[in-house]
């Protein structure tokens, strides 16, 4: 389809309620970040809200603004300024105001930090898990630069899902991504993560950057030789003009196929894949929870996931 015009599948109700509000007041009096605002993420409404729990949301740790300059990403590059040594009980005390069971971080890319933030990430984890270790906590990680150290401290903060998104396939992580990053070098967290814990380890790709089907193809069986349990698919959206343009917006047809080619042909535990699916969507944290919290079978926590 072409990309000058967005498809109606792409269009949502903006976010609303009284709970939407009350976590936004919540985050604003503790000087916390989400990535769902930062990045302008399409669910936030959704995701906020709730269903049948409490919602949840990304906290966006270390600031604000990166260190890196990602072609498709809305969070400002450089003027980084000094950690926030309160942030990790803040954080901690903000999930308990809001009284989320199950807590998703990330963070800006920290390159100018000598151990890139890994430090204060662990510190969070440890914050929340300390307060009540029955919160299950999902952390969306950088590449710290392929550094086994770096990554060793978040596993060893023991969470209870590492993420790391390679993003697009790897003849696109550049333009797609800041030169910094790589393919290989977020192949390789993925790989640590696997090799040294029994969390569960996810990664995400946006569609619709100019990939082919067989480079998408390849992309999987990569990540699930890395030992990646959960893959998701979301459609690109330029956040504005001066960021890299939609090639094409992907059918809803195409993302389910792409989620059957995931679970039936490379046995990943799960995939979340729609046009408006993000790294850290709803339904993905379903799944984990009812295999970890519930003690469902895959293939039952999948159902569930999907039903909800």
């Amino acid at each position: 389809m072409s990309r000058s015009r967005k498809p109606d599948w792409l269009k949502m109700r903006p976010p609303s309620g009284e709970r939407f509000t009350d976590i936004k007041q919540t985050l604003r009096d503790r000087n916390l970040n989400t990535v769902c605002e930062e990045a302008n993420c399409p669910n936030l409404g959704e995701c906020w809200t709730g269903r049948d729990g409490p919602g949840t949301a990304t906290f966006m740790l270390m600031g604000d603004r990166c260190s890196r300059g990602c072609n498709f990403c809305d969070v400002e590059t450089g003027g980084m300024e000094p950690l926030d040594p309160d942030e990790p009980q803040q954080v901690a005390d903000a999930v308990a105001d809001i009284g989320l069971d199950y807590v998703v971080l990330t963070s800006v890319d920290r390159d100018d930090l000598p151990d890139q933030g890994a430090g204060h990430f662990a510190e969070t984890i440890r914050a929340i898990k300390d307060r009540d270790p029955s919160i299950l906590v999902e952390c969306l990680i950088p590449d710290f630069q392929g550094e086994p150290d770096l990554v060793r401290k978040i596993i060893d903060a023991d969470p209870d899902v590492i993420a790391h998104n390679i993003e697009t396939v790897d003849r696109l992580q550049w333009p797609v991504r800041d030169r910094r990053a790589g393919y290989e070098q977020s192949l390789s967290v993925l790989r640590q993560v696997d090799r040294e814990s029994d969390v569960y380890t996810k990664t995400s790709l946006m569609l619709g950057v100019g990939e082919y089907a067989h480079e998408v193809y390849q992309t999987l069986s990569d990540l699930r030789q890395a030992g990646v349990d959960v893959v998701t698919f979301g459609q690109y959206l330029q956040p504005s003009r001066s960021h890299l343009e939609v090639s094409e917006y992907v059918h809803p047809d195409a993302f389910d196929t792409w989620r059957q080619v995931a679970e039936e042909e490379f046995d990943f535990l799960y995939c979340a894949s729609g046009p408006m699916v993000r790294s850290s969507y709803r339904a993905g944290e379903l799944f984990v929870e009812s295999v970890l919290r519930d003690g469902d079978d895959p293939a039952e926590a999948r159902e569930r996931a999907r039903s909800a």
